[in-house]
C-alpha cells in the first residue's frame, strides 16, 4: 500500500527540460534539503493548510518554506490526476506573491511556458 496521498510530479516543458527541478539543483544542498522534506509532508499529509500550504486561487497553491540565512522559498504547484505538479519555484523577495511567478506558473499549467 502506497502512503502517499498527492505524489510529486516536475512540470516537464515541451523540450523536455524540467525549470523547478533545475532550480532546486542550483540551491545549496540545506535549502534543497528543506525544501524537499516541505514536498514530503504535504505528500504525505494531504490536504494541508497554512502555515505550509497557501492556495493561491485559479487551481494553484504554494509550498511555503523557510531556508537557511532567513529566505524564504515557494513551490507554486497544481493537482492533477491526483498528482501534485511543481510548476514553478523561486526565492520570495516581497510580501505578497509577485504576480509575474503566479502566471508564469499558470502557463506551465496549461502547457505553453518554456
Amino acid at each position: 500500500m502506497d502512503l502517499k496521498r498527492l505524489p510529486p510530479l516536475f512540470y516537464r516543458n515541451s523540450n523536455g527540460r524540467e525549470p523547478v527541478r533545475e532550480w532546486l539543483k542550483e540551491l545549496p544542498p540545506e535549502d534543497r534539503r528543506i525544501i524537499g522534506e516541505d514536498i514530503k509532508d504535504v505528500e504525505f499529509a494531504w490536504p494541508l493548510g497554512l502555515p505550509l500550504v497557501r492556495s493561491l486561487g485559479r487551481s494553484l497553491s504554494e509550498v511555503r518554506s523557510s531556508l537557511t540565512q532567513g529566505r524564504i522559498a515557494r513551490i507554486i504547484f497544481c493537482v492533477t490526476s491526483g498528482q501534485m505538479v511543481l510548476l514553478h519555484g523561486f526565492i520570495k523577495k516581497t510580501q505578497t506573491t509577485p504576480t509575474q511567478e503566479i502566471d508564469l506558473a499558470l502557463k506551465r499549467m496549461k502547457g505553453d511556458a518554456q
